[in-house]
């Protein structure tokens, strides 16, 4: 337990950096290891300084360290990877399940979000269809608080100071929350906690120690509203319009804002109109090509990310990025005692002007044009005995005719140190425009055990073919009973270079309600950690897949690693050779089996404390067998190559200013008589200075350009052709944004 004091004059970093006489502290020296050591102490000499006033909870670090060995760069905000870093974790409500996550490396520079115990989230689904377990911190959370750092020549100081107003929690007297404090030495991969914790343990928040002490404190009135404005001038393409130029310059403007009301301390009111669509902000590269199920992208609009993690199920029932063109919204989220809350009401006038169906823009004379639609979801979840949940969750969008409903029950039971079972049950109820009805069942069944050497996962999946949870969700494929097994062991030598390593096996079976087998899957590898940050794994799979009623048979081997050898350098890569199909064959041939190769490589450095600079690779290749294309007269060996790049370059000038580039390309050469898909090669430069204050007030102004291969065969009927290096300019922007965060 830490009893924390409260002071009448705030902690300075220059204080504990010159060894200046302060108010008194609680001072917290017991620090151990949870990597690699298990409980031993920490290798360097670590305190942490605890205190409170009226307004802001502080915590200041004093880090011992080797003279040149601390890593640390000035960078973007969440962008500190690869530095080392402290960490301060807050259960504000005691419940052992979530917790505010703040983080700052040597300099100060900040990481913040919300961490999820892996005994409360180990089933969630993040887009990856048979993941066994997902990140446990959410970044996308974002915070007003403030942080500095500065390097010594024994180590270094972060000085923290989170205000009452960012955080929520009980409206009582007197306040009795959970802590950790963390740091972390990137070269060697240590991590260190006081209290301490444990990996024996399934999860970390059950492990917090407690904090008391805090009398009084309130984020008293809590009114935020952050207004943004967005002013782009645009030069597109004009293939349509004969009797206009050929490009098309315009200029617009959009504005909006959200509003945020704290109620009680603990509720939390969220208003938005005209929500802001993140435009600055790009999504990174992704293998689209050839992929038989939807890729998944992470939601980036503010108003859907705070509290975003209170309508989380174990099968993804709320996937913010289907709402994609909403005008107003509302949200209530919150807590109070064991029972938690989060109602979401939206429109969405995306489904008024394009026809999901054919993706087509609807005509003015379809009766669905402008209709907007009506969207709600509700969750409600209530905690008990130990880390043990039951929720239930809905969802409604309703669009003129049409109307979908899910209806979800879900429980997380924590057996005991180790183990845990998560289930859930849902059903779906959907009309569609002709006035036809069809409704359908999906459940989940998990059991889960986590420890510092033995990692196991069970999990039954079950989705009927009518299940419809794919409106507001995110569902990859339906009509399937699925059987999934994972297992790894490590050993921890502890020793100079190696940290750990073990076998890992996943099994996978899956049947559709007739049956038949739809996929077999198994994965046999070897993984291994050693210092620096390096990982590297090993494996091989093999697999059936039942696809457009032809069964293949499937294998490939592949390597992973990572590295972090020098301060200035990090790099990780992947690299798989084995055989996959060719889904979206070309016209008159059936899906065949092809050799496939698969690499990735990214490249992190920083060449100066402020520049950093990141360089990704994508390459994928399906290359054909000539036994498997029957009646096909092509001899020409690829089907397709697929190549990304993007080379991104940041220069920090100040915490705040900062300028960043971005190119990416494209580039898909297909063999059009083998595969359904277009050559294309597209090219987009982005460049954008950004001045951000804090997460709600900012300046960016920004350009992006876009370059295809596109060549006008004919300008009377402005038709094009895609052949060619991506020369042909086909959209232009510059763009200012500007937000400003008004707290009350």
């Amino acid at each position: 337990m830490f009893q924390i004091p409260k002071v009448s004059r705030p902690p300075r970093l220059i204080d504990f950096v010159k060894g200046i006489t302060r108010e008194s502290e609680i001072k917290i020296t017991t620090f151990r290891q949870r990597e690699p050591g298990d409980g031993s102490p920490a290798s360097q000499s670590t305190a942490a300084y605890l205190s409170y006033d009226d307004k802001n909870l502080y915590v200041v670090f004093v880090c011992k360290d080797e003279p040149g060995k601390v890593r640390a760069h000035l960078t973007r905000r969440d962008e500190a990877d690869g530095d080392d870093q402290v960490s301060l974790y807050l259960d504000t409500f005691g419940d052992r399940r979530r917790a505010y996550y703040f983080g700052a490396n040597p300099l100060g520079v900040q990481t913040d979000g919300i961490f999820l115990d892996e005994a409360a989230n180990s089933s969630q689904d993040n887009g990856e269809e048979d993941s066994a377990q997902d990140t446990n911190l959410d970044l996308s959370f974002d915070a007003l608080w403030y942080s500095a750092g500065q390097i010594t020549r024994d180590g270094y100081v972060v000085w923290m100071a989170v205000p009452f107003k960012s955080l929520r929690f009980a409206k009582r007297e007197s306040q009795t929350w959970r802590i950790a404090l963390g740091r972390t030495f990137a070269r060697s991969n240590e991590e260190v906690f006081a209290p301490y914790i444990t990996e024996r343990v399934e999860g970390m928040t059950g492990q917090f120690a407690r904090l008391d002490g805090l009398q009084t404190i309130s984020p008293g009135r809590n009114i935020q509203l952050i207004p943004y404005g967005f002013l782009s001038n645009n030069r597109t393409l004009n293939d349509e319009d004969l009797a206009r130029p050929l490009y098309l310059n315009r200029t617009q403007g959009r504005g909006g804002g959200d509003a945020k009301i704290v109620l009680r301390d603990a509720w939390t009111v969220d208003l938005t109109g005209n929500p802001d669509f993140s435009q600055v902000e790009t999504d990174d590269p992704q293998l689209t090509v050839d992929q038989r199920f939807e890729v998944f992208f992470p939601e980036k609009r503010p108003f859907f990310l705070e509290n975003s993690d209170l309508f989380k199920t174990p099968i993804n029932l709320f996937y913010s990025r289907r709402i994609e063109n909403p005008q107003f919204g509302a949200r209530l989220t919150g807590k109070s005692g064991p029972w938690s809350l989060g109602l979401l009401t939206i429109d969405d006038r995306e489904p008024g002007f394009i026809n999901f169906e054919t993706g087509l823009p609807r005509s003015l004379s379809d009766p669905l044009h402008g209709l907007r639609a009506a969207i709600g979801v509700g969750r409600l979840q209530r905690e008990f005995g130990d880390q043990s949940s039951v929720g239930i969750l809905v969802t409604s969008e309703d669009f003129a005719a049409q109307s979908n409903r899910v209806y979800s029950a879900d429980t997380h039971l924590r057996l005991n140190s180790n183990w845990s079972l998560t289930g859930q049950f849902v059903n779906s109820q959907t009309r569609n425009q002709d006035g036809s009805r069809e409704s359908g069942f999906a459940g989940v069944a998990e059991l889960f055990r986590s420890g510092r050497n033995l990692t196991y996962l069970t999990s039954y999946d079950d989705r009927t073919p009518n299940f419809n949870g794919n409106q507001l969700g995110f569902i990859q494929r339906t009509d399937i009973r699925q059987v999934t097994n994972y297992a790894s062991y490590l050993w921890r030598p502890e020793g100079k270079h190696i940290l750990s390593f073990g076998p890992l096996m996943t099994v996978l079976g899956n049947w559709d309600h007739t049956g038949k087998i739809q996929d077999l899957y198994s994965q046999v590898g070897f993984t291994a950690s050693f210092t620096n940050s390096t990982q590297l794994q090993v494996a091989h799979n093999q697999a059936y897949e039942l696809f457009d009623g032809i069964g293949f048979h499937k294998g490939s081997n592949a390597i992973t690693f990572s590295s972090q050898p020098l301060r200035w350098l990090g790099y990780s890569g992947a690299f798989s050779q084995g055989t996959d199909i060719n889904y979206f064959p070309a016209s008159g041939l059936s899906p065949f089996l092809g050799n496939v190769t698969n690499a990735s490589f990214d490249l992190t450095l920083h060449l100066a404390a402020r520049m950093r600079i990141e360089q990704m690779y994508i390459y994928s290749r399906l290359g054909k067998q000539d036994e498997a294309v029957p009646n096909s007269s092509t001899r020409l060996a690829s089907i397709y190559n697929d190549h990304m790049m993007r080379l991104k370059i940041n220069y920090q000038f100040t915490k705040a200013l900062s300028l960043r580039g971005i190119l990416d390309y494209d580039g898909v050469l297909s063999n059009p008589s083998l595969i359904s898909q277009p050559r294309t090669k597209d090219l987009i430069p982005n460049v954008l200075l950004t001045y951000q204050v804090n997460p709600g007030t900012a300046l960016y102004a920004g350009y992006i350009s876009d370059y295809e291969n596109l060549s006008l065969r004919s300008p009377q009927t402005r038709t094009f052709e895609q052949i060619g290096p991506p020369s042909t300019a086909t959209g232009r922007q510059f763009f200012v944004k500007m937000s400003y965060l008004l707290r009350f």
